[in-house]
């Protein structure tokens, strides 16, 4: 079975998070492949910036979540994907999505919205414990 690393980011900009629209509708957090020779910060802070055009700082890591799918080309092929999360903020809302990856829209969405419109369980779980870092009188 083939193994992919990821790393994404949970960026929030005071209430809001940012999220991507899919072409299929589906709303999902900036994340993608660790690239070699990158550090699992570096791969999340270029794969937010490559896919929403928003620079962002890391403010803490957040845990991991493992999966297993199947490849759309070949479904016999199945892969583990492990993606690592960062909280991370940025200091303005201007994003715009990464077309030719599939993303239609990206937002700020304000934290009372995310839960009801992300897709994936094991994400909705990530922006749960990252809402918890940002509700902290640390943060």
């Amino acid at each position: 079975m083939k193994k992919i690393v990821s790393a994404g980011g949970i960026v929030s900009f005071h209430n809001t998070i940012l999220m991507l629209k899919k072409f299929n509708g589906d709303w999902v957090l900036p994340k993608g492949k660790a690239e070699e020779g990158e550090t699992l910060e570096q791969t999340a802070l270029r794969e937010v910036f490559e896919e929403t055009g928003v620079r962002a700082e890391i403010k803490n890591y957040l845990g991991k979540i493992e999966y297993k799918y199947k490849n759309s080309w070949n479904e016999s092929l199945f892969a583990q994907k492990t993606v690592h999360w960062f909280l991370m903020a940025t200091k303005s809302m201007a994003c715009t999505p990464l077309r030719n990856e599939g993303f239609i829209e990206a937002r700020f969405v304000h934290v009372d919205r995310v839960l009801e419109l992300i897709k994936y369980e094991d994400e909705k779980e990530i922006i749960v414990k990252a809402m918890e870092h940002l509700a902290s009188p640390e943060n």
